[in-house]
């Protein structure tokens, strides 16, 4: 996935010492760790959804900052698992940040006003604790928290000697991301650029199309089944006319989570379709002919091949 040189470009060609960090985005289910990788790199590379959980893999976003590449690592989130495809997410989470450069904790702000840390963050921590990692803070949603509140997680979260810096950020807003940015690019190591200037994620295609429709199978389930779906992309097929052909199928557990999808008369997976099309589109730049199937897979969350694409391990 690439877009158009920019500063990046420029800035390694001026004789600066080129930078490359790999950058691990952790934090609690729904803390907004895939909004501010959008917002970092610009453009729609995560799905976003307001479901917790809705990450299952590592996600890669590359931008440049003058010499600087970053190469941010949007995690699943992290809390206490309880199901087998839970674990291996929480488990790959953990994996990204061991292998980071650096590690950017991200908290929702707006759980505090509920008590405090939460319990997802203080055992985030306690992970980083235990491994022997410091980390960068930055507390999101700040607009939705009183001054007070946020002062006090502020002190509390530093309290526990994990952080090197804090940042305020809102990132569905963008407020504070640019400043988050441009301290990462300087912290990043020397060393050379692993991706191309041009290149904003090492996501496939059909990867990154598969996670456009969970995205919009989210928002248009609601509180319904979304946990009990995966999308996998069977076929992609370029024209001549500069338009792709592509083949989904939605895989369910059960009959009745199947109508569920389908909608009455085919009206929702006709709407999950027209939306993930949209943003297909958008992100490829040119037409997209989308053509989504559903079938029923009973017992799919424990198949072991269910896990390769998203690169899970069925046995964490």
């Amino acid at each position: 996935m690439t877009t158009d040189p920019g500063l990046g470009a420029d800035a390694a060609a001026d004789g600066r010492a080129k930078r490359c960090g790999f950058i691990a985005l952790v934090g609690a289910p729904n803390a907004g760790k895939s909004t501010l990788l959008n917002a970092i790199i610009g453009a729609k590379i995560a799905i976003v959804s307001p479901k917790v959980q809705t990450t299952r893999t590592i996600v890669r976003g590359v931008v440049a900052q003058g010499p600087a590449q970053l190469v941010f690592i949007d995690t699943p989130g992290i809390f206490a698992p309880k199901r087998r495809l839970e674990r291996a997410m929480v488990a790959r989470a953990w994996q990204g940040a061991a292998d980071a450069d650096l590690i950017v904790l991200i908290v929702d702000a707006a759980r505090a006003v509920r008590g405090g840390i939460d319990a997802d963050t203080a055992r985030i921590v306690e992970g980083l604790k235990s491994a022997g990692r410091q980390a960068i803070l930055a507390i999101n949603k700040i607009d939705l928290v009183p001054r007070p509140t946020l002062l006090a997680l502020v002190r509390d979260l530093n309290e526990t000697g994990r952080f090197t810096d804090t940042f305020m950020i809102a990132a569905a807003k963008g407020d504070g991301v640019a400043d988050l940015r441009a301290h990462l690019a300087a912290a990043a190591p020397e060393g050379p650029w692993h991706y191309p200037a041009d290149q904003l994620s090492d996501m496939s295609e059909r990867l990154i199309a598969a996670e456009m429709t969970r995205e919009a199978l989210f928002r248009q389930l609601r509180q319904e089944l979304p946990y009990s779906l995966t999308v996998e992309t069977e076929s992609w097929d370029g024209r001549d006319d500069g338009s792709v052909r592509v083949e989904q199928t939605i895989y369910v557990q059960r009959d009745t989570q199947k109508a569920i999808v389908l909608g009455k008369g085919g009206a929702r997976i006709k709407a999950v379709g027209a939306a993930a099309r949209k943003d297909l589109e958008t992100i490829l730049g040119h037409r997209v002919h989308l053509f989504l199937f559903v079938k029923v897979r009973e017992g799919w969350i424990d198949d072991p091949e269910r896990y390769a694409p998203w690169d899970l391990d069925f046995n964490a």
